[in-house]
């Protein structure tokens, strides 16, 4: 409490000092002041000064310790001393006091800058997200105002759907916060929603909106051009980031491909003439591949738009609509219940039975937990089959094949069904167009949309039709259209079939006659999809550039463990130590150990360039599940046929 209140006397010395990360908190919507985010920042800091004296303290004496085993020592450089009453205090209990002082004093400096900049840096990571769905829920409200909903209902209707318009409609309920809560009307929270918004393109597009309201214009064409508009904006944001991974794809190539092979045949060189090269090999192969890559995964991550996962909730809820009417619970039924649980139960048993696929293909994550036992049941078996020989290379060297080999029994059913699921999705929004579009048409006629899915029953709309008989099939046992629709929106989730479903279900609540909304949701959806293949035919060739890298990486591998390490290890390297030379440290390599790392090498390469290219080429890691299992499969196979002879150990 006292901390709290001098850094709050603290910032009110001089407030104009902390404007700036005032205002980015505000459009990160933190729900956090200014002091409570300074003292936390400043506690983060103490808390990573504390963690880094004790690391600190204990790594300078390692590195104290192996200079003194080494014969080195530590003296003043400076003619400064110590007083004669403190008594003689060791230089190398300075030196690792003072080393751990300075690294905890650097940890916090850094801790506490990143903490100043890190609302600015998710205001700019909000920005990009709003920029990039601001067409979606343009074409939101211009369906909604076509109904003839009110704009505070449009965006209330919008707020509500955080979970498939994600940071938009977290903005557009700031304007529902300060209708509901602080009084103000629809332009003055728009003005409010202006003025704290981190996204230009939104303050662009709120003030055009308070100018249609003030002078009393269409508001129904103003965002019918504005869909129009933003459409544009989004193709060009997209070719902007599209250009962003292919700069990346290219970095990692380089960076992560290139630059570890070069380095791994330069420390085998110099391992041949004395160098330490197994530390520095085990540095690039075991920590520098995997966290780079990481690395890279995660920048791609945090400036991509999510577009898997749209959350829905199934919570039961307890409605109370009369406060003051007390209900009285009916009991007598428990047992009924318990065998509507037991029959359920057993449904799902005999369904799963009948199909055991269709259980698969609907959700591929259900298929770890048959292939993860099994996988780690193999790894443990075989590993405790191989004896040990007092020889840690041979060791690793016999049980790393099983190792790979459990981990594709784990994943490649996954990715096979993982595979077949997202081609039913993406075959199902490609044919959502051409639904709506004649749903429309029909529509347009004179017909109601329920009348008008009864017609569509016969169209040959792909994976889609039997989802439509689905859809009739739920409004003949009693559900109305917009329930119906509720649960095709619940069977397939994705962000197009999520936002064409609440779009078509919030307009048919205002009018049967829904031709013109339909139309924009085709509209809408349509532009979704060649958003999403402009994407894929762009970064098929990066994808295809990584393959050629790995397949690069392992021939130069391969030829470099079946070609050089087979004839080092004819040499005499007894001969080749006495003799001197540029080959006398040939004796102390270890060519056992080079050959499996550079194993390792391909291994660790193949399933992490696997990851990386799946979420450049199809915008998530869960796709790169499959190159990653296609690249471990190659590589097992070549350094277990061709590329592998064997050497003494």
């Amino acid at each position: 409490m006292i901390f709290g209140r001098q850094v709050q006397a603290w910032v009110a010395k001089d407030p104009t000092r902390f404007q700036r990360l005032n205002a980015d908190l505000i459009s990160t919507r933190s729900g956090v002041t200014v002091e409570r985010y300074l003292s936390n920042a400043i506690m983060a800091s103490g808390v990573v000064a504390l963690v880094f004296l004790v690391v600190g303290y204990i790594a300078t004496g390692f590195v104290i310790a192996f200079t003194q085993a080494k014969g080195s020592s530590f003296t003043n450089p400076t003619p400064v001393h110590m007083p004669y009453m403190v008594g003689p205090i060791p230089m190398s209990l300075i030196t690792q006091v003072a080393g751990a002082l300075i690294g905890a004093l650097l940890a916090a400096a850094i801790t506490y800058m990143i903490a100043l900049q890190w609302p600015a840096i998710t205001k700019g990571m909000r920005a990009s997200k709003i920029n990039m769905t601001l067409h979606n829920a343009v074409a939101y409200m211009y369906a909604m105002r076509k109904g003839g909903a009110e704009l505070l209902v449009i965006f209330r209707s919008l707020s509500e759907n955080a979970n498939i318009y994600g940071e938009i409609a977290l903005e557009f309920r700031q304007i529902v916060r300060d209708a509901d809560f602080f009084g103000l009307d629809v332009v003055s929270a728009i003005r409010q929603l202006h003025m704290t918004t981190p996204s230009n393109k939104l303050k662009d597009f709120l003030q055009d909106l308070l100018s249609v309201i003030e002078s009393g214009g269409d508001m129904a064409d103003f965002l019918e051009g504005r869909v129009h508009l933003f459409q544009e904006d989004a193709r060009y944001e997209q070719k902007n980031f599209l250009g962003f991974l292919a700069m990346v794809s290219e970095s990692y190539v380089t960076l992560f491909v290139a630059g570890p092979l070069f380095l791994i045949i330069i420390m085998v060189v110099m391992g041949m003439m004395g160098g330490a090269a197994v530390n520095q090999l085990v540095a690039v192969i075991y920590l520098m591949l995997p966290v780079g890559t990481t690395i890279f995964m995660v920048m791609i991550d945090l400036v991509s738009i999510k577009t898997e996962g749209v959350t829905t909730s199934t919570r039961k809820k307890d409605w109370q609509e009369f406060s003051d009417v007390t209900i009285n619970a009916v009991g007598g039924e428990e047992s009924l219940f318990a065998r509507l649980v037991k029959y359920d139960q057993a449904a799902g048993v005999r369904r799963f039975l009948r199909d055991p696929l269709k259980a698969f293909t609907s959700k591929p994550v259900r298929v770890l937990f048959l292939t993860t036992p099994i996988g780690v049941g193999y790894m443990i078996f075989m590993i405790t089959r191989i004896q040990w020989i007092g020889n840690l290379e041979a060791y690793i060297g016999a049980i790393d094949d099983h190792i790979v080999i459990g981990l594709l029994i784990i994943l490649l059913p996954y990715a096979i069904f993982y595979e077949v699921w997202r081609r039913r999705l993406s075959g199902i929004e490609a044919s959502i167009p051409e639904f709506l579009d004649r749903m429309a048409g029909i529509n347009q006629v004179g017909l109601t949309v329920g009348q008008a899915l009864g017609i569509m029953q016969s169209a040959n709309l792909g994976v889609l039709s039997h989802e439509i008989k689905r859809i009739n099939r739920d409004m003949e046992w009693g559900a109305n259209f917009s329930e119906a629709l509720l649960h095709f929106g619940d069977r397939i989730k994705t962000p197009i079939i999520a936002r064409m479903v609440v779009l078509i279900t919030r307009a048919s609540e205002y009018s049967a006659m829904i031709n013109q909304v339909l139309n924009i949701a085709a509209s809408d959806t349509r532009m979704s999809e060649v958003l999403k293949k402009e994407r894929l035919g762009e970064m098929f060739i990066y994808v295809a550039i990584i393959y050629l890298s790995f397949l690069v990486f392992i021939f130069v591998i391969a030829v470099l463990n079946a070609q050089f390490l087979s004839e080092l290890a004819k040499i005499d390297t007894a001969g080749a130590a006495q003799a001197g030379g540029a080959f006398s440290g040939l004796g102390d390599l270890p060519l056992g150990l080079l050959q499996v790392m550079l194993y390792h090498a391909v291994l660790i390469m193949g399933f992490f360039s696997g990851l990386i290219a799946g979420q450049m080429g199809e915008s998530s890691v869960k796709s790169g599940v499959k190159h990653a299992c296609i690249m471990l499969l190659v590589g097992l196979i070549a350094f277990n046929t061709v590329a592998s002879p064997p050497l003494p150990v």
